[in-house]
């Protein structure tokens, strides 16, 4: 049979910045193996499908492009990648409608070279999904598209087992990556024309390594000449520490903006989800937030419809988005994850018709207070990095972001990518800032 390497690979990225991050760290896995890459599907002659499994029509879709692709081009060889191949190894191994010719979670992407050559020779389908105590991937350099932004993961796994959420059971516990490593990788980036970079974890403040906590890191990351912006995504309330939000304030290059998730307002469900704080706490940490840092930008995660949840319930969530007043906010409805505690334990008891309305409402609400908030801004200055030079709508328009990361288009000039620009806010709508120059 024809050798791994001699075969051109696609990969398509599903799901959070981590998949994002992961697959960079693919490429490079394959290039090292003298793998071939290409960007047309058309060409390939292995898919890749990195997948989450964090909703359920993630998974359908992952469903249909298998199909797609196997109707396209019969002899395409086609791996799942990521959490989707740990949380349903065996459904996508033996289900015969689904072909899938071999799988790899996310701390076994060393081995795919392996993998796939183990599969040119047998014919057989290869899998690993093996959890580890231990990998970081930090010996591996990504292989980044050029940009503006990089990822970087500065973690992995996660200890929390919000009920539910598969990502302990998909991607393991809990490990900290080497600052020093972190900080070499910041310092390559800057030489590579980065200007901005953001720190991934599933709970970046959990982050330990030896006496290193996550603040620290944050410091050693901001010293690193030439970072121009550094963001962090995503902190958990139970244990966000304050401290951080002095070293925010202090340091010029760290974004005032934080993605803090909320999920619900209730207490009795945020202790059905296993969130370990309650509504007031959560309150008391955004007022915290705010006296320390009062041009902060606060975004949120929030889930609706989660079992036995009640409208009355559902009011204390409504409550605590117009008491904060989130800059923006991503709403969803519980969908039930196969092997969550959630999923185990609780039936799936309210009905579509309410979660679509609260979802409905929540909306109405976040959009009416991204509107106020975005209006305000008109007729400010704000320092914006420029991010693409043209937008989906118009190659006669640019696309940056303010430090508090909202989007601003403006008309193209001579701008250039990378470049920070102070820019007048000259319109609003409750997605993107217009301004000039």
């Amino acid at each position: 049979m024809t050798t791994a390497q001699a075969k051109k690979v696609f990969i398509e990225t599903y799901g959070c910045q981590m998949n994002v991050y992961d697959t960079e760290l693919i490429k490079s896995i394959l290039i090292s193996n003298q793998f071939g890459l290409t960007n047309s599907e058309t060409e390939a002659d292995i898919v890749m499908l990195n997948t989450c499994s964090v909703r359920d029509n993630a998974n359908r879709k992952i469903q249909n492009r298998v199909h797609e692709i196997k109707h396209a081009k019969k002899d395409t060889l086609i791996g799942v990648l990521g959490c989707m191949a740990t949380n349903f190894k065996t459904d996508l191994l033996e289900n015969k409608s689904f072909p899938i010719d071999f799988i790899a979670g996310p701390d076994s992407y060393k081995t795919l070279p392996s993998l796939i050559n183990s599969l040119l020779t047998t014919g057989n389908q290869q899998y690993d999904v093996t959890l580890s105590e231990f990998e970081t991937y930090s010996d591996i350099q990504p292989t980044r598209q050029d940009g503006v932004n990089a990822w970087i993961a500065i973690m992995r796994g996660c200890n929390n087992f919000c009920t539910f959420c598969v990502v302990p059971y998909t991607r393991g516990r809990e490990r900290s990556r080497n600052p020093q490593n972190i900080v070499e990788e910041v310092k390559q980036l800057v030489k590579d024309g980065y200007k901005q970079v953001t720190l991934l974890g599933q709970n970046v403040n959990s982050y330990r390594y030896e006496q290193y906590d996550f603040t620290d890191l944050m410091k050693m990351v901001s010293d690193v000449e030439g970072i121009e912006r550094i963001r962090y995504t995503s902190p958990h309330p139970k244990d966000y520490p304050i401290k951080l939000l002095e070293v925010m304030k202090e340091r010029h290059n760290i974004c005032n903006q934080i993605h803090m998730p909320l999920q619900a307002g209730n207490d009795r469900v945020l202790h059905k989800m296993n969130r370990t704080y309650g509504k007031q706490e959560f309150l008391d940490l955004v007022s915290q937030i705010k006296t320390i840092i009062p041009n902060i930008a606060i975004s949120t995660d929030i889930i609706v419809g989660f079992p036995t949840e009640t409208e009355t319930e559902f009011l204390d969530t409504y409550d605590v988005m117009e008491n904060v007043q989130f800059d923006s906010a991503f709403i969803f409805k519980y969908s039930e994850r196969p092997n969550t505690r959630a999923a185990q334990k609780f039936p799936d008891d309210v009905s579509e018709d309410d979660k679509k309305s609260r979802v409905i409402r929540l909306n109405d609400l976040q959009n009416t207070m991204s509107l106020k908030k975005n209006q305000a801004l008109i007729g400010t200055t704000q320092a914006v990095l420029i991010e693409a030079l043209a937008t989906k709508k118009s190659s006669n328009e640019v696309q940056g972001r303010t430090d508090c990361n909202r989007i601003v288009i403006l008309p193209k000039q001579n701008q250039e990518l990378g470049q920070t620009l102070p820019c007048l806010i000259t319109d609003a709508t409750r997605n993107v800032l217009k301004g000039s120059v």
